[in-house]
């Protein structure tokens, strides 16, 4: 979200319920759709059809149901791992020259170019810091699915 918004998108964030819609607000969305309330295909396409759309939910049957928001030659760019197939029917593709893309990458230099944007732009981290004395408690809470953002130990 960050990063989309610094390069001077227009930022649609989708998520599952009301409660992370002021974080996706602060980091710079300027929609925030909620997918329990409304169908964020349907919402995207009210905003005229998204360019991108960045699957990062390991869910494939949540990746399929946002190719109806994508506008026209639009890419749905899959981040977000899954094992079981993407089902879509060749006229959602065809209608509009949309593309799905996976992308499991970057080469260093990207990663260069990334790190030097970041700093240009102001985009920053969001991590959890636990003391070293607590990496027992920080591994646990990363196991758990309940760290909200990437565990980081401090010395």
């Amino acid at each position: 979200i960050q990063y989309a918004n610094k390069f001077g998108y227009r930022v649609a964030a989708i998520g599952r319920g009301s409660k992370i819609e002021s974080l996706a607000m602060k980091l710079g969305a300027d929609v925030y759709i909620d997918s329990k309330v409304k169908n964020a295909a349907d919402e995207l396409q009210k905003l005229g059809g998204a360019k991108v759309i960045v699957a990062t939910a390991p869910d494939s049957k949540a990746m399929a149901e946002l190719i109806g928001g994508l506008g026209l030659n639009g890419k749905l760019l899959l981040v977000g791992v899954a094992s079981d197939p993407i089902e879509v029917a060749p006229v959602q593709l065809i209608r509009g020259g949309r593309t799905i893309e996976g992308w499991a990458g970057v080469t260093p230099a990207d990663s260069d170019d990334t790190l030097r944007f970041a700093e240009l732009r102001g985009v920053r981290a969001m991590i959890e810091t636990y003391p070293l004395e607590k990496a027992a408690e920080a591994y646990a809470r990363m196991m758990s699915g309940n760290a909200e953002f990437r565990v980081v130990l401090t010395m």
